[in-house]
């Protein structure tokens, strides 16, 4: 794909990363526009737009300045304003946000959450000597759909035969596998994810259990107690988050490391600590292209004066590649360290889903480690089409199986 000049570049635009290798433009605008202005395009807004990753860290750290409750991702940014500000803990600020982060953060914390990794590491061993026994499979589809919506369906309680619809409605909300979805479709994708825990929510005030659903129907902020709206709203957040970028990171994996043999060999051979190649897969991947704020007073960055209300975006995609932070950042290193990466945010907001994503990508590469000599891509990866999220849906693999290893654990 070519490299396209700065002037003709639209962010706000999906095919602008399906179309086109951005790695040049990134380097551009770290080396000579930190400040980057997107233009109005089609009577859809214009946005500033942060490449560095200095820049990217402080934007995070300024809940002065800089307010998530406008949005924070381009698609609601554009529109004028999440309908999920306040309630929402993305786009929540100040204390309520640390309040209802704490509710979250209880379960989802590493103590709460060793059952779930434990589940997390049956089920991925199942399905990885399912898939290399087999020969091959199309990746995308067999493993990296299932780990992480099995993972955060078991938490939020939903019922398994929903789990594809939602898993179907997931991939139509921030990001299309098909060119053929536009932005209504998007649009009717989150309602119907937000109507059927609406549903869940109804059921589950009647006979609550031990899931992550009941859990916030119980929880109250400032002793008010969470409203139906609240808990779908945070449903909705905690589906989005938890399917997502796990699914395109995993994908994104395996992609890699089939072009990257001599990496693979360093995790094969037991070189590499799997905590620190988590970590370069996760930079490597930067799943979530973007976060972005709204100007809440007025400012000054790189000599630009922002005025309250502008949109400023924050690119973890070009962050996790600056060449000021990360030595040889264009280079793929499972034993990268230290490792800063921007792929969990930064600051109040700091993804608070990071742990269980860990647990994902580590237990996903201890298998490929453990069952399989090798892997090849064996057709093209059909890439997703968002200008939030970045990954592919297909991902065609054949498999070299390990027999030793799959013999211990048979």
């Amino acid at each position: 794909m070519s490299t396209p000049a700065l002037d003709t570049v639209d962010l706000g635009d999906p095919a602008t990363f399906a179309d086109h290798d951005l790695d040049g433009f990134w380097r551009t605008l770290r080396d000579t526009a930190p400040m980057h202005w997107n233009p109005p395009v089609d009577g859809r807004r214009g946005f500033w737009v942060l490449s560095r990753y200095d820049d990217i860290m402080a934007t995070y750290r300024d809940n002065v300045n800089f307010t998530s409750q406008r949005g924070n991702v381009l698609v609601t940014l554009l529109e004028g304003g999440d309908a999920g500000a306040g309630r929402m803990l993305a786009v929540t600020d100040g204390p309520r946000h640390l309040e209802l982060r704490k509710i979250l953060q209880r379960v989802l914390s590493p103590r709460v959450l060793d059952e779930v990794a434990g589940t997390v590491r049956v089920n991925t061993r199942q399905w990885i000597r399912e898939a290399v026994g087999s020969g091959g499979c199309d990746f995308a589809e067999r493993i990296a759909s299932r780990i992480p919506m099995t993972t955060i369906s078991n938490l939020l309680g939903v019922p398994e035969q929903d789990r594809d619809y939602l898993l179907s409605l997931t991939k139509t909300a921030l990001s299309a596998d098909d060119e053929d979805v536009d932005e209504v479709d998007s649009e009717m994708a989150r309602n119907e994810i937000l109507m059927y825990f609406m549903d869940i929510v109804e059921e589950r005030r009647e006979a609550p259990g031990d899931d992550v659903i009941s859990m916030l129907i119980g929880s109250a902020v400032d002793g008010v107690p969470l409203s139906d709206e609240d808990v779908v709203l945070n449903c909705y957040s905690l589906i989005i988050g938890g399917d997502e970028t796990s699914r395109l990171t995993m994908i994104d994996c395996v992609r890699t490391l089939a072009a990257h043999p001599e990496q693979w060999l360093r995790l094969k051979r037991g070189e590499v600590a799997i905590e620190t190649a988590v970590d370069e897969v996760l930079r490597w991947a930067s799943p979530t292209m973007h976060f972005g704020r709204s100007v809440e007073r007025e400012t000054e960055l790189h000599g630009v004066r922002l005025r309250q209300g502008d949109i400023v975006t924050l690119w973890h995609a070009s962050g996790n590649r600056d060449e000021r932070v990360f030595a040889r950042p264009g280079v793929f290193d499972l034993g990268r360290t230290p490792n800063k990466h921007l792929a969990f945010g930064y600051g109040p907001h700091f993804c608070v889903g990071s742990y269980l994503a860990k647990v994902e990508i580590a237990e996903l590469l201890k298998a490929l480690r453990d069952f399989t000599l090798g892997f090849e891509q064996t057709d093209e990866a059909l890439p997703i089409r968002s200008n939030f999220l970045t990954g592919f849906s297909t991902m065609p693999v054949r498999f070299t199986p390990d027999h030793s290893g799959l013999r211990e654990c048979g």
